[in-house]
């Protein structure tokens, strides 16, 4: 790829001195996401370098924001240092940013790091009904695009306490009268399948906000094969929580839920992928690669 180093995990691995991870395989297994394979491994091979050179960048911002003080004979606010991680669904998006968020608390213990997801930014479900996007959900359009624009720009003009909307799995909708709170973090890490995405009216690009972006990538069959098997595993979670999303899917015909999987995919996350996702990539700061068993096998870094 084009203004990218690539690095197989040897060679990434290399670049920092071999450390302790700073996670038990317990703690491993609670964060990851549902279908994700990630173990101690992965984390020293991969992400000790990764830590090592976000706080790098993270250093140089804070440098240079003092510098632009000093020359400016005044106080400038300490904005938080944001990281945006994008990919398809099912890929892998969620471990990587709450591993992140570990990993750099634990290594820089200083740091205030937090941690949030994009999705309570798409209309809520009644909402996408009457615009006539039930279909779109998860398309760029689907999402409230100036909320969230409004609310990077909040945090950026180093805003006390910032709130945004509640997306829940469970009910596959925005929770009412819920909302997350953003309290002057050092660092923001914030995930998603929009982070990079332009926004509708194309006049505002989201990963212009961020510091560093993250890029998780997978041949689309693969992808496929995680969000079939994904799919296949919350019905079976869900089979007696009448509450949940899936209920009604894990009670009925096997065969129509598993159509139903599948022309999700191939209608929605595939075409969603394709078309507003993947073009992203180049401007992620950093790209990993999976390939079988979500093992990152190679890593790309933008030159500077």
């Amino acid at each position: 790829m084009k203004n990218y180093l690539q690095f197989n995990r040897e060679e990434w691995q290399s670049l920092s001195a071999t450390e302790p991870v700073k996670i038990t395989q317990d703690e491993l297994a609670k964060i990851k996401s549902l279908g994700d394979i990630i173990n101690l491994t992965d984390v020293q091979e991969v992400y000790g370098s990764l830590i090592k050179y976000l706080y790098l960048v993270y250093q140089e911002k804070r440098a240079l924001q003092q510098k632009q003080g000093n020359f400016l004979h005044q106080k400038v606010a300490s904005a938080p240092f944001i990281i945006g991680i994008s990919g398809s669904v099912a890929v892998g998006k969620s471990t990587t940013a709450r591993l992140l968020q570990i990993l750099l608390s634990r290594s820089y213990p200083g740091l205030k790091v937090h941690l949030m997801t994009t999705d309570g930014f798409i209309y809520s479900n009644q909402e996408l009904t009457r615009r006539n996007l039930t279909d779109r959900k998860g398309f760029p359009e689907s999402y409230n695009m100036n909320l969230l624009i409004n609310f990077l720009q909040d945090v950026l003009s180093g805003k006390k306490d910032i709130v945004y909307p509640l997306y829940s799995q469970e009910l596959s909708d925005i929770v009412p009268g819920k909302y997350g709170h953003v309290c002057e973090p050092d660092i923001l890490i914030i995930e998603g399948i929009n982070t990079l995405q332009l926004p509708t009216n194309g006049q505002i690009v989201t990963s212009d906000f961020f510091d560093f972006s993250i890029y998780i990538d997978a041949p689309e069959d693969l992808i496929e094969k995680w969000f079939m098997q994904r799919f296949v595993r919350l019905m079976e979670l869900n089979k007696n929580n009448p509450h949940n999303f899936y209920y009604e899917m894990a009670n009925g015909p096997r065969d129509e839920a598993l159509r139903f999987a599948q022309e999700t995919w191939q209608m929605v996350n595939l075409v969603n992928l394709r078309e507003y996702i993947a073009p992203t990539k180049p401007r992620a700061s950093l790209i990993l690669h999976k390939t079988a068993g979500h093992v990152i096998d190679k890593i790309y870094l933008k030159q500077i």
